[in-house]
């Protein structure tokens, strides 16, 4: 079948008390290692792309392959654009096929975060594509957004279900104490925050930075709402590793094949372990029409 709007699975997701985990891939071997992983686990699957990746891989190739993978695979798949700033390339991957996208504001005053998101969910809704928004900023680095600590900040319970409200948007990612890229120490993560968000704001919400916190932790998360965690750096990280390791073991090796074969191979057991630990395996179809 062709590429989904994930708002089914993750408000299944949310019924249920598991988790969709959500990859943000980099290339052509990451989209088939999440892609075979999921369908391995029978798993429902989001596949995100960064501005950044678009400027490596082009809107075209990247629908055009996922398109592909959803069609190979029995399992539904939906196609998401994560922290994008910009509703001109929101307007283009809506366009060209994506399902899912996220227009972020979080670093912007309320009211002008409320009317970007309301802008873009206004489009979306015409064309079936669901909207994920962000109150809160989460520090670290995605791409070419930059967030420092000293602008990050945890998000308000009350002005997550303003948020909500205002926006209609269809799932929320909350800052609750986790950034992105790799942590210099181990995080703290705010449960009693995303408890009381999670009572407020009726919607699917989003955790994003997921790559080295701690199983325990994710699962506590998930267990007081989380529906999606967003993983991206730990795939680099299994893909990097791996490449540094064949080369190491045999310098002379140039076959694409071989050496990119492996890297697959590597991010592919890295989901598997993530879509397990997000809870979803065997749901694929589950509450999905």
């Amino acid at each position: 079948m062709g590429l989904i709007n994930p708002r089914q699975m993750m408000e299944n997701a949310q019924r249920e008390g598991y988790a969709i985990a959500a990859f943000n891939i980099q290339n052509l071997e990451m989209i088939q290692a999440v892609a075979e992983a999921a369908w391995e686990e029978r798993s429902p699957l989001i596949i995100q792309t960064t501005p950044g990746t678009l400027k490596h891989m082009e809107i075209p190739h990247v629908v055009a392959c996922t398109r592909v993978v959803a069609k190979m695979y029995d399992i539904p798949i939906a196609l998401h654009l994560d922290h994008c700033e910009s509703y001109g390339l929101i307007a283009q991957c809506m366009q060209a096929g994506y399902t899912s996208v996220m227009i972020d504001g979080s670093k912007l005053p309320f009211q002008e975060n409320v009317d970007a998101v309301k802008k873009v969910v206004d489009l979306a809704k015409i064309l079936g594509i669901a909207v994920e928004g962000e109150i809160g900023a989460i520090a670290g680095v995605e791409d070419d957004l930059v967030v420092s600590e000293g602008d990050a900040g945890l998000t308000m319970p009350e002005e997550a279900r303003d948020f909500a409200e205002a926006t209609n948007v269809d799932t929320v990612a909350v800052a609750i104490g986790t950034a992105h890229g790799l942590y210099l120490g181990e995080p703290k993560l705010d449960f009693k925050r995303l408890t009381a968000i999670a009572q407020l704001v009726p919607n699917p919400l989003v955790l994003h930075g997921a790559s080295g916190v701690s199983d325990q932790d994710i699962k506590g998360a998930i267990k007081r709402g989380i529906c999606k965690v967003n993983i991206a750096t730990e795939l680099k990280v299994a893909m990097a590793e791996k490449l540094q390791g064949v080369f190491q073991a045999n310098p002379k090796e140039i076959d694409p094949r071989n050496y990119m074969g492996q890297a697959r191979e590597a991010v592919k057991e890295l989901a598997r372990e993530k879509i397990r630990l997000c809870g979803s395996s065997n749901k694929a179809w589950s509450g999905i029409r």
